[in-house]
């Protein structure tokens, strides 16, 4: 019996690794990525717009290169909300209009439940690393280009 236990213990471990390490690999995907100007400076940004896309956002990655983001699509205007479950690096958020307005800016704790919320409706929210948006002297008003119309 003890034989049988061990060799079913084994195989939860293994099959419970397993599994977490596909989702890992899964999480981890990249998204298709498409150039973003902010004032003289490109962004590469990879474009999520389904709600599983969404919701893997950045999470479980280890870093982002400098000029590196993600720009989250959501086909209407909406008051939008992100937090930083299984968000491993500091991020700042920008919530964006559908001008392509800055309505708003927060900086984001890793792996923090802490909801962060636009001020007004917005169709699209980029986060890039912490601090990216204040170092480039970019702030609320200022325009992002070459964000997706239609999706």
């Amino acid at each position: 019996m003890n034989k049988f236990l061990s060799t079913c213990a084994a195989t939860l471990v293994f099959a419970t690794t397993f599994t977490a390490s596909a989702a890992l690999a899964q999480q981890t995907q990249k998204f298709q990525v498409i150039p973003l100007t902010a004032g003289m400076h490109v962004i590469k940004a990879e474009v999520v717009a389904t709600e599983a896309e969404r919701q893997q956002g950045l999470m479980f990655r280890e870093s982002m290169a400098h000029n590196e983001g993600m720009v989250f699509l959501f086909g209407a205007p909406a008051g939008v909300c992100m937090w930083m479950k299984n968000t491993l690096i500091p991020l700042s958020v920008a919530f964006i209009d559908g001008d392509g307005k800055i309505v708003n800016i927060e900086n984001m704790k890793p792996q923090s439940l802490e909801s962060h919320c636009s001020k007004r409706p917005v169709l699209y929210a980029l986060e890039m690393n912490e601090g990216w948006f204040k170092q480039k002297n970019i702030k609320p008003g200022s325009v992002i280009g070459g964000l997706p119309k239609d999706r």
